[in-house]
């Protein structure tokens, strides 16, 4: 047993060391194009071929360092439901599903790899394509056997092998005439036991290649897709983004920036309330996922609100309620997802979503101090010296949107290349400058923290591509749209329609996997009443951010209850007047389009 498990440390050690070595790689070789552009020197030949074929490996290896930690996106809304007599054989079963999936997908990648063996392909005319695209099946087999170790107890286990090989072997005997015959069962099959923890890349990835079965494709297409994406110029900014969001979460950053609001605003009415807003802004607009803002931050707000006078269900229903408000500001991960999913100009996501994401924080804003005159707070009077020391303190943090934005908008850089400037200034400021972050122990943690993050992300993206393939191949988008334009018969009923149903994938899917899934089939519904695709985009994007906030599986809603030790319903309690005014301000921005489209010029 010891053996087993020193051997299990050890090779925990390896994943997390590969994993920053390419995340580190992957953020060099832009700041090695910059550098030799600026200089006028020769660049290295392939960087941008391997920067982008390292988003492939870091997604895969993300996906394995995921699986052992047990943070695979899910929606887990009736586990706590189950009697607890068979609570452990339910979760087996779930697990077995999800082992018979990457089985699956390991066989889609072999096939893929055995296809480009003889390729005269390379990544950066050095290294054989398939060497590169080894890491689908060892991937996908690596979640396998994490997914296995994560089970406990040897009954489960039994359980969930024995479910894993009967649809395994099932899958294979079975003739595409009898998986046609059986479809409707089975996404049904599918769907409900997503409902008890399946992992969202598990049923995803289910249904992808049981279609493609039925239809009598090989599922190497599932792994072609994925490879697809890689493509993408803009794909890499996504694990750049997510590390120089981590770092900054988990480094000293977060105490200067609430320290710098509170002596900024906090001698507002209802100031300590306000900055809470404003750096929870700050955190979700870099990290890109609000989850991590509650996570990370509430710690550090709430006693901050509390002690300023705020009762504990207004200060939790904020915090919860701002985790999520800055996603529509640059560079928002959600905001290069869809632009990447939908080939809309991410440049323009960014200016479309300015506007309303001031809205959303004004709105905040005015009912904070609207409640705090009912309550007796505590303001902190200004003093413009303790003020000038907060920004002296801050400053280096301040410098990161000026980089972004001027990356972004100045035309100075790629996308791709502000993100790894980001990446090295905020390493540079956290190791050498301030000294939060210790470069031995605490950076490999915090790397393995949003590999958590981005393999939970970026495996959903690898089997939503051929999902989403699949539809458009089967024509579902073209027909939802005739269905839609025989049925309504006005703009308006079809806004309203959208912002029903995009609460309701809100609060069963995470963001990330909703773009891929649902952004294909509503875009061409949009287009038949004539709804810019700008003003869809961000649409979209607001109405997902609600959905976090929605009853009963919101995402906030779970990871505040869990981050605050705080009964769900009370939660619930907490977040819906926030949810509310959102609600009121979301429909704002589906109805008057012309303040998302001013900016961007596309009147």
């Amino acid at each position: 047993m010891k053996f087993w498990s020193r051997a299990n440390n050890h090779l925990a050690l390896v994943e997390n060391i590969t994993l920053a070595t390419c995340l580190m790689l992957m953020a060099a070789f832009p700041v090695l194009e910059i550098i030799s552009r600026t200089f006028g020197v020769l660049g290295i030949t392939g960087s941008t071929d391997y920067t982008r074929h390292l988003t492939l490996i870091i997604g895969l290896l993300g996906a394995i360092i995921t699986s052992r930690e047990g943070s695979h996106l899910s929606i887990h809304a009736v586990v706590e439901y189950i009697p607890s007599r068979i609570r452990s054989e339910v979760v087996a079963f779930t697990r077995g599903v999800t082992l018979a999936v990457c089985i699956g997908l390991t066989w889609a990648g072999f096939h893929f790899v055995q296809v480009e063996y003889h390729s005269p392909n390379t990544v950066g005319q050095l290294i054989p394509i398939w060497i590169v695209l080894m890491i689908l099946p060892v991937g996908y087999a690596g979640v396998a056997l994490r997914e296995i170790h994560n089970i406990v107890g040897l009954r489960s286990r039994l359980i969930a092998v024995s479910v894993a090989g009967i649809l395994s072997l099932f899958a294979w005997w079975a003739s595409p005439e009898l998986l046609s015959s059986l479809l409707i069962p089975i996404i049904i099959g599918f769907l409900a036991a997503s409902l008890f923890g399946l992992p969202i890349f598990a049923w995803i990835g289910g249904i992808a290649l049981v279609l493609f079965l039925a239809e009598d494709i090989s599922i190497a297409a599932i792994s072609v897709e994925t490879y697809r994406i890689v493509a993408s110029p803009v794909l890499p900014t996504i694990p750049l983004f997510t590390l120089a969001g981590y770092m900054l979460a988990e480094g000293g950053a977060s105490k200067r920036l609430v320290k710098l609001f509170k002596h900024l605003l906090g001698w507002l009415p209802a100031g300590p309330a306000i900055a809470a807003v404003f750096v929870c802004t700050f955190f979700t607009t870099f990290t890109g996922a609000s989850g991590v803002t509650i996570l990370a931050m509430g710690g550090l707000l709430l006693p901050v609100l509390l002690a300023s006078g705020f009762t504990k269900s207004f200060s939790i229903g904020l915090v919860t309620a701002t985790g999520s408000l800055g996603l529509l500001f640059p560079p928002a991960l959600p905001i290069i997802f869809y632009g990447v999913i939908s080939h809309t100009p991410i440049d323009q996501l960014f200016l479309a979503g300015i506007i309303p994401g001031l809205l959303l924080l004004a709105a905040v804003s005015v009912y904070v101090w609207y409640r705090s005159t009912k309550m007796e707070i505590k303001n902190y009077p200004f003093d413009k010296q303790a003020a000038w020391q907060s920004i002296l303190h801050a400053k280096w943090e301040l410098i990161i949107p000026i980089i972004a934005f001027g990356g972004i908008f100045g035309g100075i850089m790629t996308l791709v290349e502000t993100a790894a400037a980001v990446v090295f200034y905020v390493i540079i400021i956290g190791t050498l400058v301030h000294r939060d972050i210790r470069i031995r122990g605490q950076f490999l943690e915090i790397c393995v923290k949003s590999a958590t993050l981005l393999g939970g992300i970026l495996i959903i993206l690898s089997v939503s591509m051929g999902f989403t393939n699949y539809l458009v191949d089967a024509e579902i988008p073209t027909r939802a749209s005739a269905w839609v334009a025989a049925n309504i018969d006005s703009t308006i009923t079809f806004l309203l329609f959208l912002n029903l149903f995009l609460l309701i994938v809100g609060c069963v899917m995470d963001i990330f996997s909703a773009i891929m899934v649902v952004v294909p089939i509503i875009i061409p519904m949009a287009a038949v009443f004539g709804v810019h695709p700008l003003h869809l985009g961000i649409i979209f994007l607001a109405n997902l951010e609600l959905g976090y906030l929605t009853p009963p599986v919101g995402m906030n809603l779970f990871l505040s209850a869990i981050r605050f030790e705080r009964p769900l319903p009370q939660v619930y309690r907490d977040t819906l007047p926030f949810f509310l005014l959102l609600l009121v301000m979301v429909l704002v921005i589906t109805y008057l389009p012309g303040m998302v489209l001013w900016l961007p010029g596309a009147n």
